[in-house]
């Protein structure tokens, strides 16, 4: 992404969907700006929609130092003191999801009408979630050969956070709730495809009146922000969502400052569906997977039906996607909207008919919208693919999926393991002793049955083999963010 010079002023303002956001950095409470900017388009029309400060080694330098000041008395405050900081920070986004969601909708292109009714209030759950958890967990306590064992959760100092353009707001909350419970600080790097919605929470975080450096915001591109913040010393935790390429660099940084890092890569989901399960369920959640076009990790794109309903089955995805509304995701009745930039669409574009060159053969889509066009790729199935197939390797983050088919249920668990990521999986089947043993067989962090995209806050999300490293949710959140601390004393040292 190209970044050129100009001065802003740290009091600028510009109009996103008729909402005032500030294109600047948000460190130790004051709106800081840069003297580089980069652009950002919105993926509905490719307008600009403003430049927006291009952070580099010095703010992230000045973030961290604000965060780092911040922490002795923020994590001084215990969890009953932060939350009261927590909940108020959770009921002002909640106040404010109308225009958070029109802000996201705007730069992201994802749905309005999702991001009003679910994704915006998940954002501001996810802050009260782990504001709530944090108060009442408490670590084992046991005796042993005359010592008490007792186990704290710690803070552990600063924590980088680094989050992506598919869902920002959500995604960057699941992150900056947990870590500020856990009593640490954070310097949040937001997506630069769809920087907004994190400077609106910014805004947020200040009305709540958070401490000044308690959460920073630095904007800027991944290779010179994200690698700045990546590589400070004064960082204690690293938390990053995006793609295996970033993952790799951020990992050999991790490994070399000795960091903990916690990462979630993507992935490339089977879709399991048996001659026994809900015909029409299956479908619908088959034809679901093209949500937010298709850019969502967790999103099962290879379908894999057994073979004696495997015609109808496909039959039903055919006539299905023709009912599917590809259009402007401000309109109420849009089901897919569009890619997020020019660059994005192009690299799905390239799997498609790389797919079509290496033997694949279109079911149906394939292409851009004869009528919309601009980033509007048609969802797409392919059949017919080869084994050897990129398609069926390799994360597309579009709306394409691939349709196979199995003959048992040793072949669908082979078929579904065939890839070098782990993220979730989806089975679709009217036995409850099936449901078990597949659930069980397949290699993934969650694995649904019978329903898809069920989140417990809970419970432990994150990868296996290539879609991470690590756990978060729930207690596996301040297992990452905290440094657990055993305290052993010898029992009966201290009589009354």
């Amino acid at each position: 992404m190209e970044c050129f010079y100009m001065v802003t002023k740290s009091s600028e303002k510009i109009l996103i969907a008729n909402v005032p956001v500030s294109p600047d950095h948000y460190i130790g409470g004051q709106r800081v700006s840069s003297k580089r900017t980069f652009t950002v388009i919105s993926p509905i029309d490719e307008s600009v929609l403003g430049e927006v400060a291009a952070g580099g080694e010095k703010e992230v330098d000045e973030a961290v130092t604000a965060a780092l000041k911040a922490y002795p008395e923020w994590a001084a405050l215990g969890p009953k003191g932060r939350g009261a900081y927590l909940r108020r920070f959770a009921d002002i986004v909640e106040s404010r999801v109308e225009e958070l969601a029109a802000v996201e909708t705007a730069s992201n292109g994802s749905l309005l009408e999702s991001g009003r009714l679910r994704v915006m209030k998940r954002a501001a759950y996810n802050i009260r979630f782990f504001a709530e958890w944090a108060e009442t967990l408490k670590g084992e306590s046991w005796e042993s050969n005359g010592t008490q064992y007792n186990v704290l959760y710690q803070p552990s100092g600063v924590s980088a956070l680094i989050t992506p353009w598919n869902a920002p707001l959500m995604l960057t909350t699941w992150k900056v709730g947990p870590a500020l419970a856990a009593g640490n600080t954070v310097v949040v790097k937001p997506p630069e495809w769809a920087p907004f919605t994190c400077s609106l929470l910014a805004d947020c975080a200040e009305e709540a009146g958070l401490p000044a450096g308690v959460l920073n915001i630095v904007q800027g591109i991944g290779e010179e922000a994200g690698a700045a913040l990546t590589q400070h010393s004064g960082i204690s935790r690293i938390s990053f969502t995006g793609s295996v390429e970033t993952g790799r660099i951020i990992g050999k940084v991790a490994a070399d400052r000795i960091v903990p890092a916690s990462m979630e890569l993507g992935g490339k989901s089977p879709l399991v569906v048996f001659a026994d399960s809900d015909f029409e369920a299956a479908v619908k959640t088959a034809l679901g997977q093209y949500d937010n076009a298709g850019q969502v990790c967790l999103a099962g794109t290879r379908i894999l039906v057994e073979e004696s309903i495997a015609d109808k089955f496909l039959d039903a995805m055919k006539e299905g996607a023709k009912k599917i509304v590809l259009g402007d995701p401000r309109n109420k009745e849009t089901d897919v909207g569009p890619l997020i930039t020019r660059e994005h669409f192009m690299r799905v574009q390239g799997f498609v008919e790389r797919a079509k060159e290496q033997g694949a053969t279109v079911a149906y889509g394939g292409k851009v919208s004869e009528k919309l066009g601009g980033l509007y790729f048609e969802p797409t199935l392919f059949v017919d693919v080869p084994e050897h197939a990129e398609i069926l390797k390799e994360e597309v983050f579009g709306p394409v999926l691939t349709f196979q088919t199995f003959r048992t249920e040793e072949e669908a668990i082979e078929m579904a393991n065939n890839t070098e990521y782990g993220l979730a999986a989806t089975v679709f089947t009217g036995s409850a002793e099936r449901a078990q043993r597949v659930g069980s067989s397949i290699i993934g962090g969650t694995v649904w049955i019978n329903t898809f995209f069920a989140r417990d806050l809970s419970a432990p999300f994150g990868g296996s083999k290539k879609s991470g490293i690590g756990r978060e949710g729930g207690d596996f959140s301040f297992d990452f963010f905290c440094d657990i601390q055993t305290v052993a004393c010898k029992t009966g040292s201290f009589t009354s």
